[in-house]
């Protein structure tokens, strides 16, 4: 396997903005740091289970991939405009509801990678370019997915430490970053559908 290559596709795509990252800075800003961290591991169990899913059932999917890839993208598109406009009406934290938002991130983490035509393409390629060539038993394709939920819980983390750590400046101009989130998660999805 041509290694260098795999760790920078793999760090790019988690890395760079998406639906995960504006998700875990805007969590981070709104609930903090320590709340935040259930998201990134549902991002990560995501990840990981796209991954694995991806392993074992690749050469079906990509050969249904045609006829699921725009009910998918449509379906993907609409739950980030959905959550585009969440972000976007979203009001000062209510303590009442935190406890239970709190345990929610986690499901919404793992859910969103279902839905993110990002992560599961990220799933797809990485895995029929850089694994099933080169590996063929399903100890390392476990193992390929361990590593890449975890690159999952790292990139998404990173982007809350940054929520969290400019999160008193976030919060005394919290309705132009909510709009700036909200127009980067509709600027993702329309990117998607005009890719």
């Amino acid at each position: 396997m041509p290694l260098f290559s795999f760790l920078v596709f793999v760090i790019i795509t988690s890395f760079t903005p998406g639906p995960n990252n504006i998700m875990a800075m805007t969590f981070a800003n709104k609930h903090g740091l320590t709340s935040t961290l259930q998201f990134c591991i549902g991002v990560g169990v995501g990840f990981f289970t796209i991954t694995g899913l991806s392993s074992l059932f690749n050469v079906v999917l990509t050969n249904i991939m045609p006829m699921i890839e725009f009910p998918l993208t449509i379906l993907g598109v609409g739950y980030m405009l959905f959550l585009a406009l969440k972000i976007l009406t979203s009001k000062e934290n209510n303590s009442d509801k935190e406890e239970e938002n709190n345990r929610s991130l986690f499901f919404v983490g793992v859910l969103l990678q279902f839905v993110n035509p990002k992560g599961i393409l990220f799933g797809i390629t990485v895995v029929a370019t850089y694994i099933l060539p080169y590996y063929s038993s399903n100890i390392s394709y476990f193992l390929f997915s361990i590593f890449l939920g975890l690159v999952g819980i790292l990139s998404t983390f990173s982007w809350a430490l940054f929520g969290s750590v400019f999160q008193k400046i976030l919060l005394q101009y919290r309705r132009s970053f909510n709009i700036v989130m909200a127009l980067l998660l509709v600027y993702s999805a329309i990117s998607i559908l005009v890719h």
